[in-house]
C-alpha cells in the first residue's frame, strides 16, 4: 500500500496535469473559432470550382486532345497517396484515423498489383508511415515553422506533385485529410485530385442547354485552371485539417482534465481512509501503553 508521502506526491502531480490539460483546452478552443472561420470560407469557391470542374469532364470524355490533368494517363498502375496530418499531438484519434485509411488504401492497392508512391504533408502522419512504408515515402513536409498556413504552402505542395505528374512518376493521385463536421466530428476522408474529377454528390451546373465559350482558347484557360484546382484542393485540405485537429484537441484535452479530477477524487479518498487509519493505529498503541503502566 502506497504511503501517505507517495500519494500526496501523485496528487499533486495530477493536479499540475490536470492544469496543462485545462490550459491545452481552452488554446484550442480559442484557435478553433478562427480556424473553423477560414475552413468555412474557402469552401464556396471549392465548391464553385468543383461544379465547373464536373462540366469540364462531362466534356473532355472521349477527347483525345484533353489535358491529362483531366483526362488521366490512360493507365492505372501507380498511385501517389498525399497523406495529410497535423503536426503535433495531444488531438486524440485525428492523426491516426487519417493514416489508417490511408494504410487501408496502400494494402487494396499493393493486393490488386499496383505500385504506391506517398507524400508525407504534416509530422505526426510521417512518423507512423514510415515505420511500415518509409520506402514509399517520394517527399515529405511540415510546417512546424509556420505560424499560420497560407495558400504559398499550399501551392508548394502542389508544385511538387505536379513536378512529379509531369515527369510520368504516377498516373493517380489520391489527397487524404480530416474533414471537419463540428466539434466532435472530424471525418478521415480520400479525394482524388489528379486525373481531376468532380467528387461525388457535386452535379455540373444546369446551363439550359447553352454551351460554354472560351476566351482565349479552351486549353489555355485549362492550362491555368487545372493546377489551380489542385492547388485549390490542397489548401482547403489544410484548412479542413486545422479546425479538425483544433476541435479534435479540444475535445481530447476536456476528456483528459476531466479524468484527471476523478483521479484527484479517487487519490483523495484513499489519502483520507490510509491518515486515518494511521491516525487509528497511533491512538490504539498509545491506549495499550497506557494500560501496560
Amino acid at each position: 500500500m502506497p504511503s501517505l508521502k507517495d500519494l500526496k506526491t501523485r496528487i499533486t502531480s495530477v493536479k499540475s496535469t490536470q492544469k496543462i490539460t485545462k490550459a491545452k483546452q481552452m488554446v484550442a478552443a480559442a484557435k478553433l473559432r478562427r480556424a473553423e472561420e477560414r475552413a468555412t470560407e474557402a469552401r464556396p469557391y471549392t465548391e464553385r470550382m468543383e461544379a465547373v470542374l464536373a462540366n469540364l469532364a462531362s466534356s473532355a470524355e472521349g477527347n483525345p486532345n484533353a489535358p491529362k490533368l483531366l483526362a488521366g494517363t490512360g493507365e492505372d498502375k501507380t498511385h501517389l497517396l498525399i497523406v495529410a496530418t497535423a503536426d503535433k499531438g495531444l488531438c486524440g484519434g485525428f492523426n491516426s484515423s487519417i493514416v489508417r485509411l490511408a494504410r487501408e488504401e496502400i494494402v487494396r492497392l499493393q493486393g490488386e498489383g499496383k505500385k504506391v508512391k506517398l507524400v508525407c504533408v504534416g509530422r505526426k502522419g510521417y512518423e507512423q508511415l514510415k515505420r511500415l512504408y518509409s520506402e514509399l515515402v517520394v517527399w515529405r513536409t511540415d510546417f512546424t515553422e509556420v505560424r499560420q498556413i497560407g495558400f504559398g504552402e499550399a501551392n508548394e505542395i502542389a508544385s511538387k506533385v505536379l513536378e512529379l505528374f509531369e515527369a510520368d512518376e504516377f498516373d493517380v493521385a489520391t489527397l487524404f485529410y480530416g474533414k471537419f463536421k463540428n466539434v466532435v466530428s472530424q471525418v478521415p476522408t480520400p479525394q482524388q485530385i489528379i486525373p481531376a474529377v468532380a467528387p461525388e454528390g457535386v452535379e455540373p451546373p444546369d446551363l439550359k442547354g447553352a454551351v460554354y465559350e472560351y476566351e482565349p482558347d479552351e486549353a489555355d484557360i485549362l492550362k491555368v485552371l487545372l493546377p489551380r484546382y489542385v492547388a485549390v484542393q490542397i489548401f482547403r485540405a489544410l484548412l479542413e485539417n486545422v479546425a479538425s485537429e483544433q476541435a479534435a484537441s479540444m475535445t481530447a484535452m476536456d476528456n483528459a482534465t476531466r479524468n484527471a479530477g476523478e483521479m484527484i477524487d479517487k487519490l483523495n479518498l484513499q489519502y483520507n481512509r490510509a491518515r486515518q487509519a494511521q491516525i487509528t493505529t497511533e491512538l490504539i498503541e498509545i491506549i495499550a501503553g497506557a494500560e501496560a503502566l
